[in-house]
């Protein structure tokens, strides 16, 4: 599907990042295609539809494909970015959000932690994701999603912006996590969230919404773990830090 003049105009005033190449996951039904954008922006393609996770407009969406269903985290700017949104969502797909999110677009499809919809063919879980250090910025439970979306015969997680809480620990069975730092306050440190991925066993797993991050100790920690740790470039220039 072209992308609309609309969009195309929206995308010259972005400052543009270089375009990542997709990775590609085997699957039942067809190769999963992942492609980093910037920050906690991912996109996906599976079977014909596309999935944006948090799109947001720092991001070069220049070779992006039209959304057949998004993903929004949180209800924070970098997370939840209407202009974005807009630009890339195909004319009636679903954007799941958290309900807190239900003013900023009443057309959203809420889900609360914990509840599953198949949202445009598809299976998605909302997982519980929240702070627990007290401090500013925080992340109160509830206001917030992690997301499992199952793929063919994959499960892939989105953790948003959470420390290591014990619903994150309860997770099964996931073939690839996105898992982000939350640093402030010390909350998800590199350390914290190799620990983390050790508690819950990912097969494989891409630390993201990390800005300055030190990934090469995440990587380092985990050396001893049955997990492939997969390092994207999410901050090409520093443009989306």
């Amino acid at each position: 599907m072209p992308i609309r003049p609309a969009i195309a105009a929206w995308l010259a005033v972005l400052t543009l990042l270089p375009a990542q190449a997709a990775d590609k996951l085997p699957a039942r039904g067809g190769d999963i295609e992942i492609t980093p954008i910037t920050h906690a922006s991912v996109q996906l393609e599976y079977s014909g539809k596309v999935i944006q996770v948090d799109p947001w407009s720092r991001g070069d969406y220049t070779h992006a494909k039209p959304a057949d269903l998004i993903l929004v985290t949180g209800i924070e700017n970098d997370h939840f970015d209407l202009d974005a949104i807009r630009s890339i969502r195909k004319p009636g797909a679903p954007v799941v959000i958290p309900a807190a999110g239900l003013d900023k677009l009443p057309d959203g499809t809420a889900l609360a932690n914990g509840e599953a919809k198949i949202a445009a063919g598809i299976r998605v879980e909302a997982v519980a994701s929240y702070d627990l250090i007290p401090g500013d910025p925080f992340h109160p439970r509830g206001r917030g999603n992690g997301y499992i979306v199952t793929l063919g015969d994959k499960r892939i997680y989105f953790s948003g912006v959470t420390e290591c809480v014990p619903e994150v620990q309860a997770l099964r069975d996931i073939d690839v996590a996105f898992l982000c730092f939350n640093s402030p306050r010390g909350r998800m440190t590199p350390a914290a969230a190799a620990a983390c991925v050790a508690s819950f066993k990912p097969k494989i797993v891409y630390p993201y919404h990390y800005r300055d991050g030190k990934v090469q100790d995440f990587k380092a920690a985990l050396q001893s773990q049955p997990v492939e740790v997969r390092l994207s470039d999410w901050y090409p220039a520093n443009a989306a830090k």
